[in-house]
């Protein structure tokens, strides 16, 4: 079998757009991954788009040997355009893998510890105007409606490094209202999206205690890990963060620094799943949970679920609550939420079947770099893109 073709298709997926790499062989199967970096689609498309000469004729089921060969002869190896374009390729290879063998993906992982990954849901806050969401009672009920028994968002408003004592308060009150309406049994996380300052991490780090999250991400810009080092030592709540660490060396510089709680990583960004088994296993080396970052559309939520199936750490799923109304039509996905707990599928690869078609009629919409200033609210018809068990 050979590598024929490799396509690159730019979905229109509303707060992003997503990057789908389908790899074609002359065996007639295809496999495609997820190599989307967030408003910067066009520039991980052309990474992909100077790797073709190297792909072409080769054999597509040396998956590792082709993802090394191309990072360590890649002068600029770092970096998350580069390692996000090997992340979507090796996807695309693993799927083409697992339909020749008739095996899913986690197969070629090791095999499965379980059949199903609890799940929590992001993007149910009624700022981001989701239909019948119009007040936060509402809100945190259509989850908990759904299954969920747990729920992240992001509290902090337009906040960037302090907070008004006034801004300060509406945060905690908001939070409080939730615990309230959640009760006790539900997992409440809460997302810093990086942009406080340490004293104001340290002090809301205090202040939610009393509501018990399950953590408390990323509550200060990535660069640093000493400084997020520094809070974890002085806050009574867990800390969690990841998701804008690509290198396994900054996983490394996690653990060597005792900096975090939860681990978080991207498979769509830190170079594809075989390295973030391996980013799993220096976490799990520190005893320490993994519940990586999935914010993307359909084929990164396909890799993400191979690998809660395969990491003996993997311990919670992001799930997005809602996506766009297309979603289904680009990517059929078999995928359940059963008891807050979404299913993993079986059917050979990475489970799912890609529509290039339906991806065409939904092209490329160039969205400026996001500002917390100017937030896009989430538009009307949107709604839970899994099934329900």
């Amino acid at each position: 079998m050979k590598i024929t073709d490799i396509k690159t298709f730019i979905v229109d997926g509303q707060r992003m757009n997503w990057v789908i790499v389908k790899i074609v062989t002359d065996a007639g199967i295809h496999g495609v991954g997820d190599a989307t970096v967030e408003r910067r689609e066009l520039a991980v498309v052309g990474v992909i788009e100077s790797l073709k000469q190297y792909l072409i004729g080769k054999d597509p089921f040396a998956v590792e040997h082709h993802i090394t060969t191309m990072n360590t002869q890649s002068y600029w190896r770092t970096g998350v355009i580069n390692r996000s374009a090997l992340s979507g390729i090796e996807a695309a290879m693993l799927d083409i893998k697992g339909k020749a063998l008739g095996v899913p993906v986690y197969e070629l992982l090791g095999g499965k510890h379980r059949d199903r990954i609890p799940a929590y849901a992001n993007n149910w806050a009624p700022r981001q105007k989701i239909p019948g969401a119009e007040t936060l009672d509402k809100a945190v009920r259509k989850p908990l409606e759904l299954g969920f028994k747990a729920v992240k968002w992001d509290p902090f408003g337009v906040a960037w490094q302090q907070m008004h004592r006034s801004e300060r308060n509406k945060t905690l009150k908001e939070v409080a209202d939730v615990r309230c309406i959640a009760g006790a049994d539900v997992d409440i996380l809460i997302e810093g999206h990086g942009r406080l300052d340490v004293p104001t991490s340290i002090m809301f780090g205090h202040a939610l205690a009393e509501f018990d999250p399950l953590f408390f991400e990323e509550p200060i810009p990535p660069e640093n890990i000493d400084a997020l080092a520094d809070i974890r030592s002085r806050v009574p709540i867990p800390i969690a963060t990841g998701e804008r660490y690509v290198e396994r060396g900054r996983f490394m510089e996690l653990a060597e620094r005792h900096a975090a709680d939860w681990w978080q990583p991207d498979v769509c960004h830190v170079g594809g799943l075989f390295e973030l088994k391996a980013i799993a296993g220096i976490a799990q080396a520190a005893f320490l949970p993994v519940a990586p970052h999935n914010p993307m559309g359909p084929v990164g939520n396909a890799m993400t679920l191979q690998l809660a199936a395969v990491l003996p750490n993997f311990a919670y799923l992001e799930t997005m609550m809602v996506d766009v109304p297309w979603r289904a039509e680009v990517v059929h996905e078999d995928v359940k939420l059963i008891d807050g707990q979404m299913t993993i599928p079986d059917a050979p690869g990475l489970g799912i079947e890609f529509d290039e078609e339906a991806a065409l009629r939904h092209p490329f919409q160039f969205r400026e770099p996001g500002h917390f200033r100017e937030r896009e609210p989430w538009p009307e018809g949107t709604g839970p893109w899994y099934k329900v068990g």
